[in-house]
């Protein structure tokens, strides 16, 4: 490829940044990167594309990588030692987002997904309905989408479907990520308070989004979910742009649901079709209105994309089915959010019954770190059963905020004693669900291999 640079990631292992990495290699750069804290998919994804990694935010990267332009993502701050150094040097920089939009997204026709909630699961969604009805869209999702494998591609589609995060750009840039994408087709799923670190209160959020709003042009669509006060207030503040509304009483609506989580796509009132699928809970029959609503502006039909999602997998790491050992079995989720997990929690009671949930989360959020959402929290995990948390350098004591769950919950401040508590009280029938935005220390794996030691030595 003519024009092919060296571009030097910093915080590649980030879903979005990593995702950009894929998409840079495959328009032909070379590819390096760095960052503090590698984690499975995002490592795997990257090792598997050959690009090589730096441990740390040291300055010495700097003369081991002399690239054409250094990609900083949002994790980046001042006083790390290579941002001090490219500033000190007069090194050419710019954010992700920056990237992606002058480099990539400029022809598209770009499909953004932007909300609190959702982003990943109804992005993926979205690119597999487009993906099914032949038009080959590139994407960039939060999350590895099941269907194809991976997070991002790039393609020569016209189409391009991002998830659109409203956290800051970058040290040097704090508008929204998304007001980069300049989209077409906006789906805005919900607004919450979150990013405690940034936003001091919902106006603040709200504003970004209508920003957003604001560069739509008046031949695209805004996917609006009409049951949403603080969506709401954002299009009162004004709208040049058709909109779409999805919800309950609105153009897209959910009728019927069946006791297999299938349910019946309402559009204008009528019936569309049935959605038969595996995923659980209300909040994906949302998700999956939003995604057609998105298609049905790209020109897919009702029918066609109904029947895409029919086959649609899911994201990892959103209820993924990590294992089962002595009919124990164990999800992983990526819920971060009191209201995340309230959601998943009551998607899974469905399909549990009165069969034990065993909710295991790590408040790792800088929203969740700062306490932000500590009153919100023993409310958002009633409909568990038993409650685990993992408190490790968390800043604030959790017991206190689930006081109200009583002898049902347990604070651990060290991984190993808190799987050996897990293991000692699980019993056949319990459905483990494991909620973190990281790592989480392997717990997934290290609880099924403790499962599966204790079956083999009483076999």
């Amino acid at each position: 490829m003519t024009n092919s640079l060296h571009l030097h990631i910093l915080g590649i292992c980030g879903t979005f940044m990593g995702g950009l990495a894929k998409i840079a290699r495959e328009r032909g750069h070379t590819v390096t990167g760095c960052d503090a804290q590698v984690y499975p998919p995002m490592s795997e994804q990257l090792r598997d594309l050959g690009i090589e990694l730096h441990e740390g935010y040291d300055s010495a990267q700097l003369d081991k990588y002399r690239a054409d332009l250094y990609v900083v993502g949002n994790a980046m701050t001042r006083g790390k030692p290579v941002i001090e150094a490219i500033l000190d040097r007069g090194l050419p920089y710019a954010s992700g987002p920056q990237w992606l939009s002058e480099n990539v997204l400029r022809d598209k026709w770009v499909l953004a997904v932007a909300g609190t909630h959702g982003k990943s699961t109804t992005s993926s969604m979205l690119a597999w309905i487009l993906e099914h009805a032949g038009l080959d869209p590139g994407f960039l999702i939060g999350g590895i989408a099941r269907n194809f494998g991976i997070s991002a591609r790039d393609t020569g589609s016209r189409y391009f479907v991002i998830e659109a995060d409203e956290y800051d750009t970058a040290f040097f840039d704090k508008r929204s990520k998304f007001v980069w994408y300049r989209p077409r087709t906006a789906i805005l799923n919900n607004i919450e308070y979150d990013h405690a670190d940034i936003f001091p209160d919902v106006p603040s959020i709200e504003t970004q989004f209508h920003h957003l709003v604001r560069i739509v042009p008046s031949q695209g669509l805004l996917v609006v979910n009409g049951n949403d006060a603080s969506l709401d207030r954002v299009i009162a503040r004004g709208a040049w742009t058709p909109i779409q509304r999805f919800g309950e009483h609105h153009e897209w609506s959910v009728g019927a649901v069946n006791k297999d989580d299938s349910f019946e796509v309402l559009h204008e009132g009528e019936p569309a079709g049935v959605v038969r699928w595996d995923l659980m809970g209300g909040h994906n029959r949302l998700n999956a209105l939003a995604a057609l609503a998105a298609a049905s502006h790209a020109g897919v039909a009702p029918a066609l994309a109904i029947e895409a999602l029919g086959s649609f997998e899911g994201v990892k790491r959103r209820m993924e089915l990590r294992g089962r050992v002595s009919g124990i079995t164990v999800y992983d989720d990526f819920a971060h959010h009191p209201t995340a997990f309230e959601t998943t929690i009551a998607g899974l009671r469905k399909r549990a019954g009165r069969e034990r949930i065993v909710a295991v989360f790590e408040p790792r959020s800088n929203t969740m770190k700062l306490g932000t959402m500590q009153a919100l929290l023993a409310s958002s995990l009633t409909g568990a059963d038993v409650v685990f948390c993992y408190a490790k350098a968390l800043g604030w004591e959790p017991a206190g905020a689930l006081a109200p769950l009583g002898a049902r919950a347990f604070v651990f401040h060290e991984i190993e004693p808190m799987v050996e508590s897990l293991a000692a009280m699980l019993r056949p029938g319990d459905h483990v669900l494991v909620m973190s935005n990281g790592g989480f220390g392997g717990v997934h794996a290290k609880l099924l291999e403790r499962l599966a030691r204790a079956r083999r030595d009483a076999a």
